[in-house]
């Protein structure tokens, strides 16, 4: 019986829709098994590599930074973070090393203006073998949970049912893995279930190396219905050869309707992409590259309460003169959709060795601020620490009306 596939060509919502620049790439149903090989268009010609909307610099504001833990000699990295519900409390966790080793894991009581020292975590902890992330979720019947996730093979997933008080010891969600395991949970209009979506080089799905050449990225999707205890076998989304499509960053549209999952273009030469969903990440519509302003790594992103977007990412604009540093982007979805810039770009912090830095967490607390935190080099000479920096976008929006604001 012949496969059952569908390519979504949309590019994005009424009333936005534009001519679309799509990639080359295996864009997969939810149908389509993912042994499946699909014959790709030709890439178009490459969106301008530089931008021209205003950056903001906040790197010298050290009123507006925390550090939340460093260590001498000791490389520290990767930090995600999640509010709880109290709108005050913010757990952080981040490994000893770079995007691998054991899980350090850290509390805040005010939103991130104060920190604990680091606090006890399960012995499997310390087995960690890549980047953890925290996200929270609920089931059907209201019981709250925060997960926390582990990858490479086996992906592995960790819960705690006390908002962090006490947590369980890492165990694999399957027989599958990955590479930034989870960067996105997403819940879903039906209560009880998330999406979350991942990648793969090849190297970690399974057991074995199965690195194709050229090496080819995939992109996963998995998805819960029990409130994130559970998880779905990986359905392949896209595969793409000729551009490094990974670390999915979704963020649903204002009104609910479409799912837009930024990505990182890993063998800079193009942009960063964007793909779409608009039946709560069931199907996908092929990649598409995004404007030089939104070029980055591991996009993480919340709205303001004007309903802008702040989204927090490392710059790696192939002609940018913040690439390397730590930087985010203020505009609306619809600039997503349509293709557009955005509004503004914003330093956040100076990195001073290459493009270390800046997987960040982003949270909004109930007053309206912001609280973004990340590892970089910070220091010159100095292994990279985490900080935190707290904004509001109209602080932002002042900065931008000075002429001098650089």
């Amino acid at each position: 019986m012949p496969l059952s596939f569908q390519v979504v060509r949309s590019s994005s919502p009424a009333p936005f829709r534009q001519p679309v620049r799509w990639t080359a790439a295996v864009c997969l149903s939810a149908t389509l098994t993912a042994s499946a090989i699909w014959a790709a268009e030709p890439s178009p010609a490459p969106l301008p590599r530089a931008y021209t909307i205003p950056t903001l610099d906040l790197s010298g504001d050290t009123a507006r930074q925390v550090i939340v833990d460093r260590e001498a000699g000791q490389y520290l990295g990767h930090p995600t973070t999640v509010l709880l519900e109290d709108g005050r409390t913010m757990l952080c966790v981040y490994p000893k090393g770079h995007g691998r080793g054991a899980i350090v894991y850290k509390r805040s009581p005010d939103g991130g203006r104060t920190w604990s020292e680091r606090l006890p975590t399960p012995a499997s902890w310390s087995t960690s073998l890549e980047v953890p992330t925290l996200h929270r979720v609920v089931d059907a019947a209201g019981k709250k949970r925060v997960i926390l996730w582990s990858g490479l093979y086996p992906a592995r997933l960790a819960v705690s049912e006390d908002d962090g008080q006490t947590w369980s010891e890492l165990k694999p969600a399957g027989d599958w893995g990955g590479i930034v395991v989870m960067g996105s949970v997403e819940a879903l209009k039906t209560p009880g279930h998330y999406l979350a979506m991942f990648h793969d080089d090849g190297r970690f799905f399974t057991a074995q190396d199965q690195r194709k050449k050229p090496v080819e990225f995939t992109l996963f999707k998995t998805f819960s219905a029990d409130g994130g205890l559970t998880w779905s076998f990986p359905e392949a989304i896209c595969r793409t050869t000729d551009v490094h499509l990974c670390e999915p960053g979704v963020i649903r549209s204002p009104d609910g309707k479409q799912l837009a999952a930024l990505l990182r273009e890993n063998s800079r030469r193009r942009n960063s992409h964007v793909v779409f969903s608009d039946d709560e990440g069931r199907t996908w519509t092929a990649p598409r590259e995004l404007p030089a302003a939104l070029t980055g790594d591991r996009h993480t992103g919340k709205y303001a309460p004007d309903g802008r977007l702040f989204i927090s990412f490392r710059d790696t604009t192939l002609d940018s003169p913040t690439k390397g540093d730590w930087v985010a982007w203020v505009g609306r979805y619809e600039d997503i959709a349509a293709g557009r810039e955005g509004q503004y770009r914003v330093r956040l912090m100076d990195n001073h060795k290459g493009g270390d830095c800046a997987y960040p967490a982003v949270e909004l607390l109930p007053d309206g601020a912001i609280v973004t935190t990340t590892y970089g080099h910070w220091t010159p000479g100095e292994p990279p620490y985490i900080v935190s920096v707290r904004l509001k976008l109209a602080d932002l929006d002042r900065l931008a009306a000075t002429p001098d604001r650089n």
